[in-house]
């Protein structure tokens, strides 16, 4: 079950809005179950929630997203007006610490109409990916710096909070309850035959080293048996020093690894730096943080397909 609609980001919906006597107007909306009724209104903050929500609410809401296709999701900032539509929705949709300008938009504007998902995706941090099976004593040797927002990258926890959507979306709008926990269940589904794909698909492989401009991939490598090798940090915003360069450099050669992924958002300068020196093969990965023209499908299932392609080509996967 996909459901594909043309959504506009927010912002773009606000301008748009000014622009018209009846656009952005409520009445004129398609969605909801009974022709005229909107259903409804949800504001997802960016990407991976918006297609999740979608996927979910179905007919019964209007979803709009916070940030633009293109745009780098860490580096959101608001409009006064698109801070007033986080007040004003049934619904925020967001995950705490992933966008600090969304953070305080819901802070201050929707504490009691706003879902955080984090808790529900179990979110972990960057070394306890690592780490994932240790007892408790060892996982509390370790210290285990922020935690990694991208949960959106392992199947299974993007499908429990799915079902979390669905239970929140029933409460407000119990007449259609059973149809969220359907749609919800759908999209588990789905995501359930990706994991069984990727589970399959990098099962054997010449490499289980992944090396990536920024680590964003852990929960992907942490679910598929990789290790991942970030050249900058989880924010994608922070530059590597040269010394940093020329560690992964000396690593990427000791273990043999033949690819360095860049992201299709990001410029590839750090992963061509990195493959100039080492002689590497510089290939796409996406962390489906937002989708462009530049992005390898049309929506998550489609590009994260396409992400399986690339690790099985870069890693040797047969």
């Amino acid at each position: 079950m996909t459901v594909r609609r043309l959504l506009l980001p927010l912002p773009l919906l606000l301008v748009l809005g000014a622009c018209g006597d009846d656009a952005g107007n409520g009445d004129d909306t398609a969605g909801g179950a009974d022709g005229g009724d909107a259903g409804l209104q949800v504001i997802a903050s960016f990407y991976p929630l918006q297609w999740l929500t979608e996927q979910v609410a179905g007919e019964h809401a209007e979803v709009t997203m916070l940030t633009s296709p293109g745009a780098d999701p860490h580096d959101l900032e608001l409009t006064p007006q698109a801070v007033g539509s986080v007040g004003s929705a049934d619904l925020v949709v967001y995950s705490a610490g992933m966008q600090a300008a969304v953070d305080d938009a819901v802070s201050s504007q929707a504490q009691d109409s706003s879902l955080d998902v984090a808790p529900s995706a179990d979110l972990l941090t960057a070394e306890e990916e690592g780490h994932e099976g240790e007892s408790e004593e060892e996982h509390a040797e370790h210290d285990h710096g922020p935690e990694d927002p991208h949960f959106w990258l392992d199947p299974v926890r993007y499908g429990q909070v799915g079902e979390v959507i669905a239970e929140r979306l029933g409460e407000l709008d119990p007449e259609h309850a059973e149809d969220y926990t359907a749609n919800a269940a759908d999209v588990v589904a789905e995501l359930g035959a990706l994991d069984e794909e990727l589970s399959t698909g990098l099962a054997t492989c010449e490499s289980r080293d992944l090396v990536t401009t920024h680590e964003a991939f852990g929960y992907l490598a942490a679910r598929y048996d990789l290790h991942q090798m970030g050249i900058t940090g989880i924010s994608p915003e922070s530059e590597p020093s040269p010394a940093r360069l020329a560690e992964v450099s000396s690593q990427v050669e000791e273990l043999g690894v033949s690819t360095v992924y860049a992201e299709p958002i990001l410029t590839d300068a750090i992963a061509s730096t990195i493959a100039r020196e080492t002689g590497t093969t510089v290939l796409t990965l996406d962390p489906l943080e937002g989708l462009t023209d530049a992005s390898a499908g049309e929506d998550y299932l489609e590009v994260m397909r396409a992400n399986l392609d690339s690790l099985r080509d870069g890693l040797g996967c047969s």
